[in-house]
């Protein structure tokens, strides 16, 4: 794998894991009533969802750069 397409797919990994971790902290504001903080942390992972899918489409590039549409 390119180094390219390396480097992107590791940088979507990290934005997921940051979604996820945002998802969590919303859960738990949700769950204990504080709506307006569960909000935020669910608008934040969304933002890393968005840059995960960018980073994800990026490496798709990468790799058909390198190795053709096959």
């Amino acid at each position: 794998m390119s180094k390219k397409a390396a480097e992107h797919h590791k940088k979507a990994a990290e934005h997921h894991k940051k979604a996820a971790e945002h998802h969590e902290h919303a859960s738990k504001h949700h769950e204990s009533g504080n709506h307006e903080k569960a909000a935020h942390h669910a608008h934040t992972a969304t933002g890393h969802q968005a840059h995960a899918a960018h980073h994800t489409c990026e490496a798709t590039k990468a790799h058909t750069e390198e190795h053709g549409s096959k």
